[in-house]
């Protein structure tokens, strides 16, 4: 007897909460296999095609192309068992972030309905579809004595054998928020935990823990009128992981103005001679990768629950790129094993698919320091947000020619602010200071520079 299986929007990493449907890959009616693509989805970040954890029919789909679908929301169900002829494998090699598909298909089964769904997603008559897991919490909003505090549930007994969560994202959330995993019960297959439990549990806890004010007349004057802007979209993971870095990281910020007149006449002679050009981004790229190697107390990250720096012994460079959709950091992997020509094309690359808006997941995780260029906005200057979980980030203001005293004469040079922000957790102000001086030393001498090479 076939059963149906309702197949949810997955997290997608970086924090993201929604996704846009833009293409459906399958048809109500249509046989799918174990991890076929079934829909591509815009994120804040990226396009991303979703894979099918089942095989069997598609009885229903949900949402509309160009539809916005919250993470945990339903996609589709699919009619698996004896009714379809997908062979299922023991086990499936394609897992993103919030669910997998790495056990065997008897025990990832769970029945969500009791009858197939129509193709719009509604439910025919009888269905006994769960109820959404937030829906206490809304009852709890309306009720009549909602400014009289609920007394406190008891504990749910703890599961025992291994927790069912298979996202670093989850544990992470659940950790931070000192939510015990094991009181969850699991809303995907086989009692899989996903963010979307995490996140209604966290809900359900706040609304016990915090009853409203009793209304006053000082209290109840209403809000400034004004525009609204939802915080969503890449606007909205980016305030999420701004506010997480000002929240946790202890930074502080040492800058340095330098003569870059030597560098810009060295990528004007290196791009005079024959071969590709090399970007001024792809130099201080270089400069930065060899200040690192120096000083590999910045190329680093602070494991807070075992309270120690971890030390990485690659450099996956990221860098800031502003884009119509928002601000992104790309990533450039094993930026320290690059040339200046290497550096120069990848940079290209990925700045295009930024733009583009097809950067990938990889294209923007793992990056382990960043190099933020805010001298193309016209400014000297910044003080910027460290990108979390990151150490340190270098800033680069505008190259424009100044008074400066060369070989003791007053002179007109181009004269360039460097500024490091660096957390204070894991090196003091003499490490950060020695990283910045090298590279100030670079810009101003790149003959510096070849010396590491």
């Amino acid at each position: 007897m076939a059963q149906v299986l309702e197949f949810k929007l997955p997290d997608l990493g970086e924090g993201l909460t929604e996704a846009v449907i833009v293409t459906w890959l399958v048809q109500v009616g249509e046989v799918v296999a174990i991890d076929q693509p079934v829909v591509e989805v815009e994120t804040a970040k990226a396009m991303v095609e979703v894979p099918c954890p089942y095989g069997g029919v598609v009885t229903a789909r949900f949402g509309e192309e160009g539809s916005e679908l919250p993470v945990g929301a339903p996609l589709l169900t699919v009619a698996v068992g004896e009714a379809t002829t997908v062979p299922e494998a023991e086990g499936s090699g394609n897992v993103l972030v919030g669910y997998g598909t790495g056990t065997p298909p008897a025990r990832r089964r769970r029945v969500r309905t009791t009858v197939p769904e129509r193709a719009n997603g509604t439910a025919d008559p009888g269905s006994t579809r769960e109820p959404a897991p937030h829906t206490a919490l809304a009852e709890a909003k309306t009720a009549p004595h909602a400014q009289v505090p609920a007394p406190p549930a008891p504990p749910t007994p703890l599961t025992e054998g291994p927790v069912p969560v298979i996202s670093p994202l989850v544990r992470r959330l659940a950790r931070d928020n000192d939510l015990d995993l094991r009181r969850l019960s699991g809303s995907g297959p086989d009692g899989l935990i996903l963010r979307a439990d995490v996140e209604d549990a966290l809900r359900v806890s706040a609304a016990r823990a915090a009853a409203p004010a009793p209304k006053t007349p000082a209290t109840t004057s209403s809000a400034p009128a004004g525009t609204r802007i939802p915080l969503k979209g890449i606007r909205g993971a980016v305030a999420d992981k701004l506010s997480r870095s000002r929240r946790e990281i202890p930074d502080a910020t040492c800058w340095v103005d330098a003569d870059a007149t030597e560098l810009m006449r060295a990528r004007t002679a290196m791009n005079a001679a024959a071969g590709p050009r090399i970007s001024l981004l792809a130099l201080l790229a270089r400069i930065c990768t060899a200040a690192l190697a120096r000083h590999p107390e910045l190329n680093s990250y602070v494991d807070v629950e075992a309270r120690e720096i971890v030390r990485l012994d690659h450099v996956h460079l990221g860098f800031a790129a502003q884009t119509d959709r928002g601000l992104v950091v790309p990533v450039v992997r094993d930026a320290q094993a690059r040339d200046a020509e290497s550096l120069t094309a990848e940079l290209a690359r990925l700045t295009e698919s930024a733009h583009a808006g097809t950067l990938t997941p990889t294209d923007l995780t793992g990056g382990t320091f960043t190099l933020n260029n805010y001298g193309v906005f016209g400014v000297d200057g910044s003080t910027p947000i460290i990108n979390h979980p990151e150490a340190a980030m270098l800033g680069v203001g505008r190259i424009v020619p100044k008074p400066w005293v060369h070989e003791g004469e007053l002179a007109v040079r181009q004269v360039v602010q460097l500024s490091l922000t660096f957390d204070h957790r894991v090196c003091d102000g003499g490490t950060a200071g020695g990283f910045l001086r090298y590279v100030a030393d670079c810009v101003e001498q790149p003959t510096v520079l070849l010396r590491t090479l």
